[in-house]
């Protein structure tokens, strides 16, 4: 009898246990969205989706017609969220932009697409045309970045400006600690298991802003759940020829900045940029990791709003 209760005892609490945890996983996945969503709208930006042919592109956007457009590009495996307190700044003089690029965000993943960076690229020329926007200043974070400067070449008539936010696309003199971890066949990026992402997040900023561990835990598990698409993503655009001997056909006015701290990319391919570009502005943070519109989004601002004055 002792021993049929207990049994019943462990499996109460196991449901419980069980039940817990899913609501946690909710609880954070909840918070995450409904408090980037709110944000995003107190800063005067409203989520939109564009039908570009192939699909459709989910966006935040301002909505600020007659004003000069700024599309933001996010990187491998984040989403629109990692701009708006950064874009904030820019609400009451420019149009905007900050899609999910495919395969991210609300836009979704479709394993039929190509995530290659010129795949993208065209996509972003789609949206700007189903926008009717004749041209743009693009700045970009990572696969971003490298997103922005194949955009600047191939569609140097709608390139206002391009700005390149620790951008992948060149080699790298260095090895970073992720090209390490990769070339051993272990991408961080990829998880199995939450303490994967426990030693993953610490390499994408030197400082990055507060989340509750309820968050945490959230984000954790998307990845846990996202990885073999993540892994067909990130194959496509890893494949995409490099930049080096192409950046000389950036013709715009075009920026390039690096936190010193990077893991994930190194700063050693800084000389590499600038030997492509002659004409880069070059701005390097100390004491910053992958993702300086996130770690200081005020410096930045400031910096990127002197920039375009000046052009």
């Amino acid at each position: 009898m002792k021993k049929t209760i207990l049994i019943a005892i462990a499996l109460l609490l196991a449901v419980l246990l069980g039940m817990y945890h899913l609501a946690y996983d909710t609880i954070g996945r909840w918070l995450y969205s409904t408090v980037t969503d709110v944000e995003a709208r107190f800063y005067g930006f409203k989520q939109q989706r564009v039908d570009i042919g192939d699909m459709q592109l989910a966006m935040y956007r301002n909505d600020n017609p007659g004003k000069p457009s700024i599309v933001m590009l996010h990187g491998f495996s984040a989403d629109k969220d990692v701009w708006p307190r950064f874009a904030k700044h820019f609400v009451d003089d420019f149009d905007v932009i900050i899609p999910d690029l495919a395969g991210h965000g609300d836009t979704g993943f479709d394993a039929k697409w190509d995530y290659s960076i010129t795949a993208q690229a065209a996509r972003v020329a789609a949206l700007l045309e189903a926008l009717n926007i004749q041209h743009a200043h693009l700045i970009g974070n990572s696969m971003g970045g490298y997103l922005a400067a194949q955009f600047a070449i191939v569609y140097p008539q709608q390139t206002l400006s391009a700005t390149m936010v620790n951008p992948a696309g060149v080699t790298f003199p260095q090895p970073s600690e992720m090209y390490l971890l990769i070339t051993a066949g272990d991408n961080p990026f990829f998880m199995h298991q939450r303490s994967d992402f426990d030693r993953f997040y610490p390499m994408t900023m030197a400082k990055p802003p507060y989340l509750p561990k309820v968050v945490l835990a959230a984000v954790a598990q998307k990845y846990i759940e996202r990885r073999e698409e993540l892994q067909t993503i990130f194959a496509d655009f890893h494949d995409t020829p490099l930049l080096e001997n192409d950046l000389h056909r950036i013709t715009a006015p075009a920026m390039l900045w690096w936190g010193d701290q990077d893991r994930l990319l190194h700063v050693s391919a800084v000389p590499v940029w600038q030997a492509g570009i002659p004409q880069l502005e070059t701005r390097v943070f100390q004491g910053i990791g992958h993702m300086p519109m996130v770690e200081i989004p005020q410096k930045t601002a400031d910096i990127y709003r002197a920039f375009l004055d000046g052009l």
